[in-house]
């Protein structure tokens, strides 16, 4: 495996307890059927160069469910080779089993990651009080931050409001990524849990964050990453006109990035950036000639945005799009925790 540079992207303080900003869950690359980890490190370090503030390996987008328990550990291995630890990286976990679950965390708690992302159950459908032990077993095996998922549509299970907001009584539970699709739940979560909400419907986004969530863990984000970060940090910023005037340019990418299974339709988008092969693990497939040829329409656009920089936090890039207010207007964005005190 290549080892590749990322110095710049890269200092101490950017791990941080909190889980804000602009999450991306990495794509596995695959190469006549097996990763290529060289393509992992490549595009790995290309996201932590970004203004991104994350990266999650074995989430939905990244086929975990396809991946073998050594592919999941030497996939991880080899982000962190390339852009830990001093990049926060989060592993994704799940499963239908509790004791499997645990078992597989234990693998992770001498690995220096920001945290673990943790779906529940999947396909026994168990009652809320099953949801809190499952979760409440895997904290008492670990020493690592755990971020909820959220996903009901893929585990035929919601995590309610204040199931999530039991478990986050316990310091292990920092963060949720939400991605059930109800803006009502979203904000429920913000309401009444300690929490750090992340959405993880990329087409609610802009509502999400304008609703005071924390940031998003985005499979979109990965085909302009610097465009959700810059979106972030408008939102932030109290810029919502230029905040909408963005999201509305991304809105009908992401639509096309979900009008087939996740994560075809990304994986398509990057091969035509030429960043990874256009190939999946069965029983996922690539993306539909037609799904593809109305992706490189949309995309052309877009690609053609001005590409924003963390230093445009504090004054616009010259030209850009989105240069609606005064550099003596804009406050700068810090990563804080802007609600509550972590315990």
């Amino acid at each position: 495996m290549n080892q590749y540079s990322c110095e710049q992207a890269m200092s101490s303080s950017r791990i941080t307890a909190h889980f804000q900003g602009i999450w991306v869950p990495m794509v596995t690359p695959f190469h006549d059927g097996e990763i290529d980890f060289d393509a992992a490190q490549q595009l790995a370090c290309e996201l932590a160069t970004s203004g991104i503030d994350g990266l999650v390996v074995c989430g939905t987008t990244g086929e975990a469910a396809m991946l073998s328990a050594a592919e999941q550990s030497m996939l991880l291995d080899s982000v962190l080779e390339a852009v830990g630890p001093r990049f926060p990286v989060v592993m994704g976990l799940g499963g239908s089993d509790t004791r499997s679950v645990v078992s597989a965390v234990q693998r992770y708690n001498d690995h220096p990651l920001a945290g673990l992302l943790v779906s529940a159950p999947s396909y026994v459908r168990p009652s809320q009080d099953g949801i809190v032990r499952h979760f409440q077993a895997i904290a008492a095996t670990t020493d690592q931050s755990i971020v909820l998922y959220n996903v009901p549509a893929r585990t035929g299970v919601n995590i309610e409001p204040q199931t999530a907001a039991l478990l986050a009584r316990d310091s292990h539970f920092v963060a949720i990524k939400e991605a059930g699709g109800k803006l009502q739940q979203l904000g429920e979560l913000l309401l009444d849990t300690r929490l750090d909400v992340l959405c993880g419907d990329d087409a609610l986004l802009l509502a999400s964050l304008s609703m005071g969530g924390h940031g998003a863990m985005s499979a979109a984000a990965q085909v302009r990453p610097d465009l959700y970060a810059q979106l972030y940090h408008l939102v932030k910023q109290g810029r919502h006109g230029a905040a909408g005037t963005l999201f509305k340019t991304m809105l009908p990418v992401i639509r096309l990035l979900f009008s087939e299974p996740n994560p075809a339709p990304v994986k398509a988008a990057l091969a035509m950036q030429g960043k990874v092969r256009d190939e999946l693990r069965l029983p996922m497939t690539p993306m539909s000639s037609a799904g593809q040829a109305a992706l490189a329409a949309a995309l052309e656009p877009l690609m053609e945005l001005p590409v924003w920089t963390a230093s445009d936090r504090d004054a616009p890039r010259e030209g850009c799009l989105l240069q609606l207010v005064s550099a003596s207007n804009i406050m700068p964005a810090v990563r804080q925790d802007d609600h509550r005190h972590h315990g």
